[in-house]
């Protein structure tokens, strides 16, 4: 029977709202996970496929093929989830103090007092995953394919999850400086010099429309293999192979929409665009033919990203693609910085 290991925080009128978390198998006895979705709120994709990852650790659980311990947060982020306005959801920044949720996670883990609720609950979710061997961090993009985000210190070994998940990039990181929860979480690790046998990742889950029980099921199940194939469940892997393209964080290109318009997508994400070709145009006044503003690879790779909404803000980032060189404009730190 998994323990009940839930925590309350406060939300913007300073009601208690809970943070469910549960925990299977025993922490003192194995390796111990830690698994959590949706800390930008509007991340949904990440919240289905623990719902039904849960189950499946249930039946290992009752079965006695547990061996250590698999903490699961399926909403780790209360605050961001009340968070509606004209019907949708405000996931990524915290609505009365501008703040993106992901970030300065170090700091709050530091405070001896919290000030603010967003400090508090991210002090509290720093708590329940630290004595975690591993960490893995649900996330989804605007559009999508699915990829994953490590430190160098956890490749190769990565291969063997994002070949689980069905993944089709790894991007590499060196360095962070935001206090995201991943950074956070690997911290003492890395000071420590002690990451044998221990692993944290971001998994992005394809694009945030993609919320549907075949995905879920796939990436439950991905999951579940993964927790096999590392010893924590007691049965034997099933995992296909899967051709993983490991990318350099700095290679990666990022595309900021030049102007404000609407947005036309001529390549669609996985295709490979060669450097110079036109992917993408804004017509930034629709009627005037001479408006339109043509959109090019700034080097040869494949579309991994893209922005979701059809009329963008100048600045916004239209699309993401991989690369073989180092990008002019990459100046260091996180793939989004904001």
């Amino acid at each position: 029977m998994a323990q009940d290991v839930s925590f309350n925080v406060h939300n913007n009128n300073g009601d208690p709202v809970r943070v469910d978390a549960w925990r299977f198998g025993d922490p003192d006895n194995g390796l111990k996970v830690h698994l959590q979705a949706g800390v930008h709120a509007d991340e949904i994709a990440g919240m289905l496929v623990l719902h039904l990852l849960m189950q499946r650790l249930a039946g290992a659980e009752s079965a006695g093929r547990l061996n250590g311990s698999v903490t699961v947060v399926p909403q780790a982020n209360p605050l961001g989830i009340g968070q509606f306005r004209q019907g949708r959801i405000l996931g990524r920044f915290h609505e009365a103090t501008g703040q993106n949720f992901n970030r300065a996670f170090d700091q709050s883990a530091a405070l001896g007092r919290c000030a603010t609720n967003v400090q508090a609950w991210q002090r509290k979710l720093v708590e329940l995953a630290a004595p975690a061997d591993v960490m893995l961090d649900l996330h989804t993009d605007d559009e999508a394919l699915p990829y994953l985000y490590l430190h160098r210190s956890f490749w190769p070994r990565g291969r063997a999850l994002a070949t689980a998940m069905k993944m089709d990039v790894a991007i590499i990181w060196d360095e962070g400086g935001e206090g995201s929860f991943e950074e956070t979480v690997i911290a003492p690790w890395l000071r420590a010099g002690d990451t044998a046998g221990r692993m944290a990742a971001t998994l992005e889950l394809r694009g945030q429309g993609d919320v549907a029980d075949h995905l879920a099921g796939q990436d439950a199940a991905g999951l579940y293999a993964w927790l096999c194939d590392q010893g924590v469940v007691d049965e034997k892997p099933v995992v296909d192979d899967w051709p993983v393209e490991a990318m350099e964080m700095g290679h990666m290109e990022t595309i900021l929409a030049p102007c404000p318009g609407v947005l036309v997508f001529e390549r669609e994400l996985g295709e490979w665009v060669e450097e110079g070709q036109r992917f993408a145009r804004i017509v930034r006044r629709p009627g005037d033919p001479s408006s339109e503003v043509v959109l090019q690879a700034e080097q040869a790779g494949r579309m991994l990203t893209r922005h979701r909404d059809r009329l963008v803000p100048q600045g916004m980032v239209v699309a993401k693609f991989t690369g073989r060189r180092l990008s002019r404009h990459w100046t260091g730190g996180l793939l989004d910085p904001n």
